[in-house]
């Protein structure tokens, strides 16, 4: 680590950021990272060739006292079909961030979904990776403008839209917060109206308009303490398409939910919490089978915790999480 001893902490903190290639938990992968305040933003692709791969967005936080790296993939984004279905999880990896010398920097630690003992995670920094996305602008432009966290929150959203709204010009990259170049939607084609007007059918309520709309019925109250909160989502009953959103705390964090056998995880870290906070489950659809259940497993601090959750056209589960004096 001698190298790094002409370095300023905030340099050496800001080189967590970039594109890193290894392998984690026994599948070939490349992480891009960018570092967001104490936050994790970026990417995670794992891969079998350049045309077949899996693409999950990624957050966490890094902890500068002792360099560890945490972060968790948060959605799904992008599935080659040619890939096979092995290790379709959503992975939760820990790693150390350290710079042996000669320029290497390295990730190292363990990855694992929560079910199984975690595998080996590996992996080194390099100067440019196999796939190209939103987040390249980032990292090229990073200490001149591309960690302004109004840029980092709007490459984030580039990647849920069909249609990029804004995206940072690279003509700029000089200036404390690069030019910004609207890229509009392509013009609508006029459609001739229809020869016969049929009475138009009812307007589908959004997934806010259900939160919003429908009474919250509690469920169960968990303590909450140390690092982070586990949650495994399963269909309750015989797997009939239902589908869930959840909100945190009024704030829309997952959609598009299929329940089936297998479990949704989600990571949730405690130090990003109230120390009130409830997770409310909107049902999307009632599958063929009303209602709307999910069997909901928590893990707090290697404790575990089940609840079944119901939800309907006119209510939405609730759970509370509350922090414990005690972390």
């Amino acid at each position: 680590m001698a190298i790094l001893a002409f370095l300023p902490t905030l340099g050496f903190t800001q080189m967590i950021t970039g594109v890193w290639k290894g392998k984690i938990n026994r599948q070939k992968a490349e992480v891009k990272i960018i570092l967001d305040g104490d936050s994790l933003r970026g990417t995670s692709y794992y891969y079998e060739s350049s045309t077949r791969y899996r693409r999950y967005s990624i957050r966490g936080y890094f902890d500068p006292a002792t360099n560890e790296a945490v972060w968790w993939d948060d959605q799904l984004i992008e599935e080659k079909p040619s890939l096979s279905a092995k290790g379709r999880m959503a992975l939760l990896s820990r790693a150390d961030f350290n710079c042996p010398g000669d320029g290497r920097m390295m990730l190292d630690g363990e990855s694992g979904t929560g079910d199984q003992t975690p595998g080996e995670l590996h992996l080194d920094k390099i100067d440019k990776g196999t796939f190209a996305d939103e987040w390249d602008f980032v990292i090229d432009n990073f200490l001149v403008g591309g960690n302004d966290p109004y840029i980092i929150d709007s490459i984030g959203a580039l990647a849920f839209n069909k249609v990029p709204p804004v995206i940072p010009s690279r003509e700029k990259p000089g200036e404390s917060k690069p030019e910004m170049v609207f890229i509009p939607a392509p013009a609508k084609v006029e459609e001739a109206p229809p020869l016969s007007k049929k009475p138009a059918p009812p307007k589908a309520l959004t997934i806010q308009e259900k939160f919003e709309s429908r009474k919250r019925i509690l469920t169960t109250e968990i303590p909450v303490k140390g690092d982070s909160i586990e949650l495994r989502f399963y269909d309750n009953a015989e797997i009939d398409g239902d589908s869930i959103s959840l909100f945190l705390n009024n704030k829309l964090i997952y959609s598009n939910i299929r329940l089936t056998g297998s479990a949704f995880t989600v990571w949730l870290p405690v130090n990003e919490l109230q120390e009130n906070n409830e997770l409310i489950m909107v049902a999307e659809n009632l599958g063929s089978i009303p209602p709307n259940t999910s069997y909901m497993v928590a893990i707090v601090n290697e404790k575990r915790y089940e609840a079944r959750l119901e939800s309907n056209e006119g209510s939405s589960a609730m759970v509370r999480f509350v922090k414990t004096g005690d972390r």
